[in-house]
């Protein structure tokens, strides 16, 4: 197993890059990844620009730990993680989640699991700006939901 790759920052990333790197990892037979865009459409209309805050130090610690419970739940070969903060406009790449396996079930379910996470439990905060004016993101209902169907029952 590689180390996990996490960013944090303002810098983008090319897509095609981040799988090349998973993809040479020794024995990957599978690849997944997934990448989020800023939408067009947000919460309170038409979007000019999505504001992301996080608090550093916290954001990368909660990450990683995210990822160490990816790594003890499947057997993961690498993972990289990279999540953009700053002011980013529609059509942007946001957030970036990719995971090697030698198997697909554990690529496909490790990769979910992190996303599902990252989107409740990583300390991001969402400013969407509107020509009505500037709102601050609430958590979705789906999203927590998505994040309690991975809890274990002990």
């Amino acid at each position: 197993m590689q180390p996990p790759w996490v960013r944090i920052g303002e810098a983008n990333f090319a897509v095609g890059s981040e799988y090349a790197a998973l993809s040479a990892v020794a024995n990957a037979g599978a690849v997944v990844t997934f990448a989020g865009l800023v939408r067009q459409q947000g919460e309170q209309g038409d979007l000019l620009a999505l504001e992301l805050e996080h608090y550093p130090g916290m954001t990368e610690a909660s990450i990683a730990g995210i990822v160490e419970e990816a790594q003890q739940r499947w057997p993961l070969l690498a993972v990289r993680v990279i999540h953009r903060v700053g002011r980013l406009l529609p059509g942007d790449n946001i957030v970036f989640v990719g995971v090697a396996a030698s198997h697909r079930a554990a690529a496909f379910a490790a990769a979910e699991f992190i996303m599902d996470y990252l989107k409740t439990r990583a300390p991001f905060w969402k400013k969407e700006i509107t020509a009505a004016g500037e709102y601050w993101v609430e958590q979705k209902h789906s999203d927590v939901s998505a994040g309690l169907r991975w809890q274990v029952c002990e």
